[in-house]
């Protein structure tokens, strides 16, 4: 039992029902932290003192306000923090003025009845989930509003992620076709905008993920060496894509044109980076344009690897160009790679082909032999 100092301020740790008690004083000086540990342990001996947590009145929507305002913010992708504030704002709207204290298990329940009824993708409401575990488990750990965090008792939906979807080459050539966008101008005459392709064909030719691509900067593109250099990507580690040869021409001729004063290779009119919600909304005009259906962005990333192993392309090289971690991600991609295994089979011929020949021969006229 005693004092004990966090930084600035002044703890008290002293025994309270057989537990041991950690709270803040919530003050710098000395001698006044001793007199609210000398009142504490006061009302705890005459039995006035109980266990009170700063967040008792706190609601869920205090819980999300912090979050998005000191956590969510701080994320490296833009888009995700957008997809935080629309996912608790959704959630406030429901649950907002819930206290904390009355955040249980079965209300969280209920909240995922709530979105499967209004046909959210198990990945969707795994992603709610998470959000709210990340906040309950700061309030926890940091912030101490709350003594237990509901949400690690509430089971996630079994998402199949397994999708094996990619292009057929017809369906490629259609979709690029119509991804030239025609801008109306002046004296209605419409002129072509080729963002769209560019970014398409070039997601075709490196398997970049789609943030990756619309992050990239011209710094990043070695156009002597033929490579391209993701930063920041998803497991946080940068990698170097070789550009092969539809890659390496579209960049030069964008070196070309491209403006002084942006850095953005793909960049919007305005020479900001292009919005990922303009991106989408146009990928998928372009889609229905051609009638491809089950088909997302993301699998212009899964073609790229398709083709890979197609080619019989080896599936560790294969991983290193997406930037998987872990070649289990890139095992997916495995049942494409069969013909490629063959060279693998036939060193065996090399290595006793005399033998085989002879067990066979032999197997042969046995066969004959009356």
């Amino acid at each position: 039992m005693g004092l004990f100092k966090r930084g600035l301020v002044w703890w008290m740790r002293f025994n309270y029902q057989g537990k041991q008690i950690r709270k803040s004083t919530e003050v710098s000086d000395k001698r006044l932290a001793e007199k609210i540990h000398a009142k504490v342990l006061t009302q705890i001996a005459e039995g006035k003192w109980f266990e009170r947590l700063e967040g008792e009145d706190k609601t869920l929507g205090d819980l999300l306000d912090r979050y998005i305002s000191e956590h969510s913010v701080h994320k490296k992708a833009p888009h995700t923090v957008t997809t935080d504030r629309c996912m608790a704002k959704q959630i406030k709207e429901l649950f907002g003025a819930t206290l904390l204290k009355d955040v249980t298990p079965r209300l969280l329940t209920e909240y995922k009845t709530k979105c499967m009824e209004k046909g959210l993708s198990p990945a969707s409401i795994n992603h709610r989930r998470g959000m709210l575990c990340h906040a309950f488990n700061l309030a926890v750990k940091e912030w101490e509003w709350v003594k237990e965090n509901p949400v690690i008792r509430v089971s996630r939906e079994k998402v199949n992620n397994a999708r094996d979807r990619w292009l057929t080459i017809d369906e490629q050539n259609n979709l690029l076709e119509n991804c030239v966008i025609y801008v109306t101008c002046k004296d209605n005459v419409k002129e072509p905008r080729y963002w769209l392709q560019e970014i398409v064909l070039f997601a075709l030719n490196t398997g970049m993920r789609q943030d990756e691509i619309l992050s990239l900067k011209w710094p990043d593109i070695d156009l002597f060496r033929r490579t391209a250099t993701v930063v920041k990507s998803k497991n946080g580690e940068k990698r170097t894509i070789p550009l092969n040869q539809s890659a390496f021409e579209l960049l030069k001729e964008k070196a070309k044109v491209r403006q002084i004063k942006n850095n953005f290779v793909f960049a919007s009119e305005a020479g900001t980076k292009v919005d990922h919600r303009n991106l989408r909304r146009a990928f998928y005009n372009a889609l229905e344009n051609v009638a491809i259906e089950d088909f997302r962005f993301h699998d212009l990333r899964h073609t790229f690897a398709t083709r890979l192993a197609h080619a019989g392309v080896d599936l560790y090289k294969i991983a290193k160009l997406l930037g998987h971690k872990e070649l289990k991600m890139t095992q997916r991609y495995s049942h494409h790679y069969s013909e490629s295994l063959r060279d693998g089979v036939e060193v065996l011929d090399k290595k006793s082909t005399n033998i085989a020949q002879k067990t066979i021969k032999g197997f042969a006229q046995n066969e004959l032999t009356p």
